[in-house]
């Protein structure tokens, strides 16, 4: 790893391990890899060791009960997959249970959805609780619920988790564990000629056209997808790497070799609240913005309603609604202080003239600074 700064591995106070099912589930029999997780459990033994607070977000419920439930090989219907997951939680959780245990470590089981990071109250709570497991001493392991999910068994969802999860919790680093080194300038399963890239300090056009979504026929991650998450982590902090966990004790390798992608965190990170605002929730609706109003977002100033030029979508107060420019280019995120119809009706007028149109004397900007996300522009 050609850095000049300290490794990111060794300098995290708080580390979220990411360990995708290839690695941990044995494709053919759909047993976990008892070998494999020993070696992780001694390498999180030397992390707790020298200070570091460890939080694993696991993939695999899945993987591991299909098998036990006696599901064929292929594609499972969403029921098969919820079925699947109930079995393979518990079991999963057994097995970190013993390892960690075996050498004196706490665990925790902690179930999310995406949705649980899109629900302010419920995300704050999520929070909490994994700082006070943390404060305790103990390791969280996170698996997504996919015995509630629907939409959430996808491709990618527990990249995107664990990037969730190092927000939420303030994380100083993330490691994704894959079956690949990292991030390569090719596809190297087809290109021999593909060179595996060190560090990235900003996700360009050119960085991201080298994901190719390539994954496991266990897991369900592609490159693709550890590239958004890494975007989430970046702009909220926080150091992100892809690296090869297939070998016996990854945290280890990857602090020895100082192999895989580092992708390095914004030196201005923005705020918890306005990551969650940017990379958590989803939006209900879109507000169209003038000229001036782009202006004033770029200057960090609120969104008042004389800058709106269109109202999109059925929204609530509260709701996260997508901001973007008369060409349709995409600004950010907020959240809204007016329902989708009050919006309309104050669109385009001075925020004096709020009460007058509505019968009522509410905020003078549709969206305040402290509730906007917006993309970082050249």
């Amino acid at each position: 790893m050609t850095m000049t700064t300290k490794n990111p591995l060794l300098k995290a106070k708080r580390l979220v391990l990411k360990i995708g099912s290839s690695l941990l589930v044995n494709e053919t029999t759909g047993q976990v890899k008892n070998t494999w997780l020993n070696a992780l459990a001694d390498d999180i033994l030397t992390a707790r060791e020298r200070g570091q607070q460890v939080i694993i977000v696991t993939s695999g419920a899945v993987a591991v009960g299909r098998r036990a439930l006696g599901l064929p090989a292929g594609k499972l219907l969403l029921p098969q997959k919820q079925a699947a997951a109930a079995v393979g939680q518990i079991r999963l959780a057994h097995y970190y249970q013993e390892v960690l245990a075996e050498r004196g470590l706490k665990v925790a089981q902690i179930l999310l959805t995406l949705d649980d990071s899109e629900d302010r109250k419920r995300y704050l709570n999520a929070r909490n609780t994994l700082n006070t497991l943390l404060d305790i001493g103990a390791i969280p392991v996170i698996n997504e619920n996919d015995t509630v999910a629907t939409s959430e068994i996808k491709v990618g969802d527990n990249d995107r988790l664990a990037a969730r999860v190092a927000q939420m919790a303030s994380a100083d680093a993330l490691v994704i564990f894959s079956d690949i080194e990292g991030l390569y300038t090719a596809n190297p399963r087809k290109d021999p000629t593909a060179k595996l890239i060190p560090v990235v300090e900003k996700l360009t056009p050119e960085i991201e056209a080298m994901a190719d979504g390539a994954g496991s026929s266990v897991g369900t991650g592609g490159m693709a997808t550890k590239l958004m998450a890494a975007r989430l982590c970046m702009e909220a902090g926080c150091d992100m790497a892809i690296a090869l966990g297939s070998e016996l004790h990854p945290l280890t390798r990857m602090e020895k070799t100082g192999k895989g992608t580092w992708f390095l965190a914004d030196k201005t990170p923005i705020s918890a609240r306005k990551a969650w605002i940017g990379g958590a929730i989803k939006p209900r609706g879109t507000l169209v913005l003038d000229a001036g109003a782009v202006k004033a977002l770029d200057k960090g100033k609120s969104l008042l309603p004389a800058g709106i030029k269109a109202v999109k979508g059925s929204f609530e107060r509260g709701d996260a609604v997508v901001l973007e420019d008369e060409k349709g280019v995409f600004l950010g995120k907020g959240l809204t202080a007016y329902n989708a119809r009050d919006a309309k009706a104050i669109a385009g007028k001075h925020s004096d003239e709020i009460e007058s149109v509505l019968g009522y004397h509410g905020p003078d900007e549709i969206i305040h600074r402290d509730d906007l996300f917006t993309e970082k522009r050249g």
